[in-house]
C-alpha cells in the first residue's frame, strides 16, 4: 500500500488531523522563506505528539550536514528530506535516512539520480522557477513510472485528493508527498482534504 507524507505541517493540531486520517509521515519545513517554515523549537512541540508508527521528517534546502545534524537532534525529526541542490556527499555525511529531491524539468537527466548511492528514497515533483516545493508544479507521473531502478520514488506536486488515485496507478510510487493540496491557506491544512487525500491514496492500488 503507497504511504502517504501530509509536508508543511506548521502547528500540533494539523498533525493529529494527519495522524487520525491515516498518513505515514508529516513534513516539518526547516526553510525560513517558505510560509510553512516552522522553528527546531516549534517542531519539537509537534514531534513530541506524534505516535511511533508516524515518522517526522524535515525538509531543508541547501543547508550544510552540520546544521542539518543540529537541527535534527532538537527537534526530534527521524529522516532529512534535501530539497536543494544538495551534492551526494551531503546525503553521506548525515547520520539520518535521507529523501533526495529532484524537480524534473525537460532538461533533468534522471541518470543524475545514480550518483545518489546514500539516500532512502527520491522525491520527484515538477519545477516551478521561484519555489522550492509548495508551488503545486506537476511532475509527468508516465516519466517518474520509469524511474524505479534508481531506487524508491516519492511522487510530489500537485497532488490533490482529486488526482492521487490516477497518480499513483500511473507513477506507482513507494509514496506520495501533498502540502498545498490539502490546505485552507498556506500553511494551515483543511482536515477534509487531508482526510480524503489519505483515503484516495491508500485505495489506489484496490481494482475491485
Amino acid at each position: 500500500m503507497t504511504q502517504v507524507k501530509i509536508c508543511g505541517i506548521t502547528n500540533p493540531d494539523d498533525a493529529q488531523a494527519a495522524v487520525e486520517a491515516g498518513a505515514d509521515m508529516i513534513g516539518l519545513i526547516f526553510y525560513p522563506p517558505s510560509p510553512r517554515y516552522v522553528t527546531p523549537e516549534c517542531a519539537r512541540k509537534i514531534v513530541e505528539r506524534l505516535p511511533p508508527e508516524v515518522l517526522a521528517v524535515g525538509v531543508f534546502v541547501n543547508e550544510t550536514a552540520e546544521t542539518i545534524a543540529q537541527v535534527a537532534e532538537m527537534s526530534g525529526i527521524k529522516k532529512a528530506q534535501l530539497h536543494g541542490d544538495e551534492a551526494p556527499s551531503i546525503c553521506a555525511a548525515l547520520s539520518l535516512p535521507v529523501i533526495k529531491a529532484f524537480r524534473f524539468t525537460a532538461h533533468m537527466r534522471p541518470e543524475m539520480m545514480a550518483g545518489y548511492t546514500r539516500v532512502d528514497a527520491f522525491l520527484v515533483e515538477g519545477f516551478h522557477e521561484k519555489l522550492y516545493g509548495g508551488g503545486g508544479a506537476m511532475a509527468d507521473w508516465q516519466q517518474v513510472a520509469t524511474l524505479h531502478s534508481y531506487g524508491r520514488i516519492i511522487l510530489a506536486g500537485g497532488l490533490t485528493p482529486d488526482n492521487v488515485r490516477q497518480a499513483i496507478r500511473v507513477a506507482q510510487p513507494y509514496a506520495v508527498d501533498v502540502g498545498s493540496g490539502v490546505e485552507a491557506s498556506p500553511g494551515q491544512k483543511d482536515r477534509q482534504k487531508v482526510r480524503v487525500f489519505v483515503q484516495q491514496a491508500k485505495a489506489a492500488t484496490d481494482h475491485s
